[in-house]
């Protein structure tokens, strides 16, 4: 739990979470403020439909009704486009909306994008990236760099401690 202690792009557990406005596939605006009161899963992925953001989508999609009933909205975010996400949430059945951040401003504040490596080569791209925030707004708890397979067991796992402190 490194990131717990030293966060990521200045963010810390127990600050407030950066806020953001983001449309979502169908083009229908979602804030962080509207959600205040729930517990956010954020999660942002590098791209809709490649094999290890499907199986990331489809975890959460398969652990939705416990996250639910955990109070917990589950929100992801790339920066696909809103015709991307649309056939992505469709094509995998994906009950959560996939919001739309082509600037990739909003995945910048969270620490979500920055340099990676692939079969030795440095570039620039969306980092995954999960943020559990609390009802009132507060990081609970970071997962930078984070692994797609299984994930949504440690977020279920997170949730379950965090909500029972």
């Amino acid at each position: 739990m490194g990131a717990k202690a030293r966060g990521i792009a200045g963010l810390a557990v127990g600050t407030m979470a950066p806020t953001f406005v983001l449309d979502d596939q169908d083009g229908t605006p979602v804030s962080l403020a509207q959600q205040r009161g729930r517990w956010v899963v954020l999660y942002f992925y590098p791209a809709d439909d490649t094999p290890a953001c499907t199986t990331q989508a489809c975890d959460l999609r398969d652990s939705w009704e416990a996250l639910r009933a955990a109070g917990a909205v589950v929100l992801g975010v790339s920066p696909d486009d809103a015709a991307t996400h649309r056939a992505f949430r469709a094509r995998y059945r994906l009950p959560f909306p996939l919001l739309v951040d082509e600037g990739h401003r909003v995945a910048e504040r969270y620490g979500a994008w920055g340099e990676k490596q692939l079969y030795g080569r440095a570039y620039i791209g969306l980092i995954r990236t999960t943020v559990i925030i609390d009802p009132a707004g507060r990081i609970a708890q970071l997962f930078p760099r984070t692994r797609a397979a299984g994930h949504a067991g440690r977020i279920r796992a997170a949730l379950k401690r965090l909500q029972a402190a």
